[in-house]
């Protein structure tokens, strides 16, 4: 990560793993707050604006998670990292990966 940049990670990404790991879909449910430490990210927390923002999507994309990732990404400004090409209609910076 370059000196300059922060990270973060949703809860709503943490909230999606740990509800595929535990449906077996998910190799296993990671460590996030060893994880975060040692990547220096921050969490990401959904507030009402988030949530508020997510319902008031156009439904380009259902995934209710993805669709909080775009909303947080417009209101903090922020950049996705993602390889879902479902997210390209949204007016949201993504990273292709």
């Amino acid at each position: 990560m370059a000196p300059r940049n922060q990270a973060y990670l949703s809860v709503a990404s943490v909230w999606e793993i740990g509800i595929k790991a535990a449906l077996g879909r998910f190799p296993a449910k990671p460590d996030f707050a060893l994880a975060m430490q040692v990547d220096n990210f921050l969490a990401l927390d959904i507030t009402l604006a988030h949530a508020e923002a997510a319902g008031a999507l156009p439904l380009h994309h259902r995934d209710p998670f993805d669709r909080m990732l775009v909303a947080q990404a417009r209101i903090e400004g922020l950049v996705i990292v993602s390889h879902d090409r479902r997210l390209a209609p949204y007016d949201v910076p993504v990273l292709w990966t």
